[in-house]
């Protein structure tokens, strides 16, 4: 059983059924509490604990609770720091393979989540599920930003993630480990000093799709699209404005 969209194959027909779904974006089960759309039953289920608070899988390092299993090992690589997938093109790390592949996209230029409505197309099927909110007005829940469970202590700032407080923590201490053997700047993560890197190798891994320009880092390669694609994502909630890029955003919203 062959998708005709992306070309993935399946054994099963219901697996295809429910696969086409991220194409199409057809999400046929809702949640009773606050409308939120699945392609399939058992994410549903999964979701509702949320609004029960059900958190049956508990991390033996911090306590701190998920509601699925797959959530909890994800999280556990934060205790390791293991990030053993690596992309061939630019040389940035994760911690699962399905990260990997989603990001291996911003080089090749995969986008096989197309919105039916207007034609546009994503690299996740979770930017496609965010786009169509454009089409329908809607606003989805997020359990994400819901619940920021670690607290600064210096200035108050919360993180969903312990590893991205730990992170933030070294901008208090001065802390930089990640020393550049080229100019001697120093910085907080790995990933940054790969980035810096790219400014003494002149390599810019990411490229545009419309015109071919270089970038250092996907971010800003993703922003320059949006000159040639006219998205403009960020919209002040005052009067309605959008932009391109979230600074932008903010340096408009001191107006109001």
């Amino acid at each position: 059983h062959k998708c005709e969209e992306c070309g993935r194959i399946f054994n099963w027909r219901n697996h295809l059924v429910r696969h086409r779904r991220l194409h199409t974006g057809e999400r046929p089960y809702k949640c009773s509490v606050c409308g939120k759309g699945f392609n399939d039953g058992s994410p549903l289920l999964i979701h509702e604990m949320l609004h029960r608070g059900e958190k049956p899988y508990k991390c033996l390092d911090c306590g701190k609770s998920f509601s699925q299993s797959s959530h909890l090992i994800s999280h556990q690589v934060v205790h390791t720091d293991e990030k053993p997938y690596v992309c061939p093109d630019c040389g940035k790390s994760f911690a699962r393979q399905q990260y990997l592949l989603m990001h291996r996209r911003v080089h090749t230029g995969e986008r096989p989540y197309e919105c039916r409505d207007c034609g546009k197309s994503f690299r996740k099927s979770s930017d496609l599920v965010r786009h169509k909110t454009v089409h329908t007005g809607e606003k989805p829940f997020n359990p994400r930003k819901a619940e920021k469970s670690h607290l600064c202590s210096e200035c108050g700032k919360s993180f969903t993630r312990r590893f991205n407080l730990k992170l933030h923590k070294k901008l208090h201490t001065g802390e930089r480990p990640h020393k550049c053997p080229e100019c001697g700047l120093s910085f907080t993560n790995t990933s940054h000093l790969i980035v810096h890197q790219r400014i003494h190798t002149g390599e810019r891994p990411y490229r545009c799709h419309v015109c071919g320009k270089g970038f250092t880092m996907s971010s800003k390669c993703l922003e320059h699209e949006r000159t040639h694609t006219g998205e403009a994502p960020y919209r002040c909630s005052e009067c309605g404005n959008c932009y391109r890029t979230k600074v932008s955003l903010m340096s408009h919203m001191k107006m109001h």
